[in-house]
This record gives C-alpha cells, sequence and structure tokens, in this order.
C-alpha cells in the first residue's frame, strides 16, 4: 500500500469511528436482492439499515439486522437513513428519486437514470437545488475483465486506437411471462437494460463521442419490447466504439475487442462477478483457481516493428463492484469526488436518446452544441 493509500485509509477510519452511514434499499427484486444488498451489507461504513420490500419475508431472512418497511415514506419517515438506493422498475425511478431529493437523502439509483432525457435533466438539476449527491449504480465500471481494458488503453500499448467493441450477447429466445423489461413502455426493452453498461465504458475510455450511429430492433417473435441494438460512437481520427447486445446469440462475440496501430486485444468471457451475485455467492470471498483465472483473461497481441507478433494472457485486474459504494462512502465523507456523477449519468441518457432518433430516422446523429 502506497504512503497516499495509508493516510487515505487512516481518514476514512478515524471518520468512520464517529459515523456509520445508515443506507435504506428500495426493491428487493434480483437488482436489489443480488446487485445491492450484498454489496453494500460488505462495504466497511456503510450500513443496510432499511429494506423497502412490497411484499415477502425473503429480505429480513437475509439481512434480519435490517428494518424491513412496505414502501418508500415509510422508509422516508426513518429520519436516520441518510443514502436510498433505488432497485425498482426503470419508470418509478424519476418520481422516487425526486421523493428522496425532496426529503434531503443522497440517492443512488440503479442503471439508467430515468427512462426519458427530460426525466433525467429534472433530476439532475432537482439534486443540485437541494444540495445532495445524485449517482448511478454502473458497477460494470469496476468489472475485472473491463479495468483491465482500461490499463491497456491508458498505457499506450495498442498505439493508436481504432476501434473498441463491447458485445453483451445472451441466448433467451423465449420471452419471460410478466417480465417488466419485456412489455412495452419507458424504460423497458433492451436498449435501457444493457446499454447504460457499455455507454459508460466507452464514456471511460473515450469520452463524449462527436456523433451516434444506432439499429435498435427486436428479433424474437411475439416480442414488444426492443430486444437488441447496434450502436457506434463516432471519435475523432477514425476511432469507433461498437456497443452491441442481442437476446439471440446462441454463440456469443467476444466480450471485449480493442484494435490499435501497434496490436490487438481480445477478450471472450464475461466477468465472472454477476453470475456468482445471482446465484447467492459473495465474489470477493473467493480465490479463483488457475482455471478460471485463465479462462476469465483476455489474449493482448503486439506487433513490433519487423511485423512480428507476440501474444500474451492477459488476466482480469483487481477490482470488484465494492469499489463502488466505497467511492460512495467517501464521496459522502467529503473525502472523495463521485466516480459517477450526475452530469456522467445525464451524458449517458443523452447518448440513449441520440440513439433511439439515430434508430428511428435510420441516420447519424451529432452530438448536440
Amino acid at each position: 500500500m502506497s504512503e497516499n493509500s495509508c493516510t487515505l485509509f487512516v481518514e476514512i477510519c478515524e471518520l468512520l469511528g464517529t459515523q456509520m452511514i445508515k443506507v435504506g434499499l428500495i426493491g428487493f427484486g434480483l437488482a436489489g436482492r443480488a446487485f445491492h444488498a450484498p454489496v453494500i451489507h460488505a462495504v466497511h461504513g456503510l450500513k443496510l439499515a432499511a429494506i423497502v420490500q412490497r411484499s415477502g419475508n425473503e429480505a429480513s431472512e437475509m439481512y434480519p439486522d435490517a428494518r424491513i418497511v412496505r414502501s418508500a415514506k415509510e422508509l422516508l419517515a426513518l429520519s436516520d437513513i441518510r443514502l436510498i438506493v433505488i432497485a425498482t422498475p426503470n419508470d418509478t425511478h424519476h418520481s422516487i428519486a425526486r421523493q428522496c431529493l425532496a426529503a434531503d437523502r443522497d440517492v443512488v439509483v440503479d442503471k439508467p437514470l430515468t427512462p426519458t432525457l427530460e426525466e433525467a435533466r429534472d433530476l439532475v438539476r432537482f439534486a443540485r437545488e437541494r444540495g445532495r449527491l445524485l449517482s448511478v449504480y454502473q458497477n460494470r465500471r469496476y468489472d475485472g475483465d473491463f479495468q483491465a481494458v482500461h490499463q491497456i488503453v491508458t498505457s499506450g500499448r495498442l498505439g493508436r486506437i481504432v476501434r473498441f467493441e463491447s458485445n453483451y450477447d445472451r441466448f433467451r429466445p423465449q420471452l419471460k411471462a410478466n417480465a417488466w423489461r419485456e412489455r412495452p413502455g419507458p424504460g423497458t426493452g433492451i436498449l435501457f437494460d444493457l446499454a447504460p453498461h457499455l455507454l459508460d465504458h466507452a464514456l471511460v475510455l473515450f469520452g463524449l463521442p462527436e456523433a451516434v450511429t444506432a439499429d435498435i430492433r427486436i428479433e424474437r417473435e411475439h416480442a414488444v419490447a426492443d430486444d437488441s441494438f447496434d450502436i457506434a460512437l463516432h471519435y475523432a481520427g477514425g476511432l469507433r466504439a461498437v456497443l452491441r447486445a442481442t437476446m439471440l446469440a446462441a454463440v456469443t462475440r467476444p466480450r471485449f475487442i480493442l484494435h490499435g496501430s501497434s496490436g490487438a486485444y481480445v477478450k471472450h468471457a464475461f466477468d465472472v462477478q454477476e453470475p456468482k451475485l445471482r446465484a447467492g455467492r459473495l465474489p470477493w470471498n473467493e480465490t479463483p483457481s488457475e482455471a478460471e483465472q485463465e479462462e476469465n483473461s483476455g489474449v493482448l497481441t503486439l506487433v513490433d516493428a519487423n511485423g512480428d507478433a507476440t501474444e500474451r494472457l492477459v488476466p482480469p485486474a483487481p477490482s470488484d463492484y465494492r469499489a463502488y459504494y466505497a467511492n460512495i462512502r467517501d464521496a459522502l465523507l467529503g473525502i472523495a469526488a463521485p466516480a459517477v456523477t450526475p452530469q456522467h449519468a445525464f451524458d449517458v441518457m443523452q447518448i440513449l436518446e441520440l440513439a433511439r432518433q439515430s434508430s428511428a430516422g435510420r441516420r447519424t446523429e451529432p452530438w448536440p452544441d
């Protein structure tokens, strides 16, 4: 641990000695149960103090120390809850987040921020007026394989990057009965489910694009919400970030591809954190086997001036989803800036809106001045 890291760790410990940040979680479906509650519970200095579960007893069984309430109104009546995490269907994000901000609580919203750009603009403005933290849960920024991609790009080993591909393929040919994401309406479909993750990656790596070209479509029979998309972000110098997802990929494309003037990087398998959390396991408590580490490594190919190529495996970089909530904790303690800012969340929403316009008009949309 570096001297600066040691100093920061001491500061955090001193601050946490006098205050524990109590967190209220709204929603205990898949997102709340698998991707928020166990992560919050594992971050030192945060206390999962209350959970809103409209019906059922799973939350109380899994987190007996948390208070279980049945509505956001009941949660907001608990004056000691400082941070509220919203893990509810997308079309409720704006109304619930606004209600929490109005009650002077800091807010984390599961992606996307809202279903519409106008609602996103309103939330960002309202949070600023209230002087409260507002962030979006971009947990896949802390996938170990994306962290490895980030390190490769920033190292310059691939020379001038000309193409970045991020694919999120699944094979789910059958529609899920009663799933809100499968119904028509604001914030449903694969675009608002998966594109925020891929857009976050591109923005972290390359910043805002100059233009957006997208094709958003329905591929499965009887589907009524979009289940496939291709988005190209245009950057200066010919760089393209190509972001794709589908629910009809019996054979999936590589998770990540980088092409540069000095070589390439290809990563096939998905990061292991999501499937482990879905299965009720805590990935940060597990030491990956040698086989798992190799399976989750990418291949970096470098070409020298003579045209000779060398390959080597690049394992996932050390990282896990707790880093997101540790940053939120530090931001609330005043010792760090939020990693996912309201402006960043709004930029993601801006690209989603441009993507919809591009697909509907079959044209490339320039970034607004």
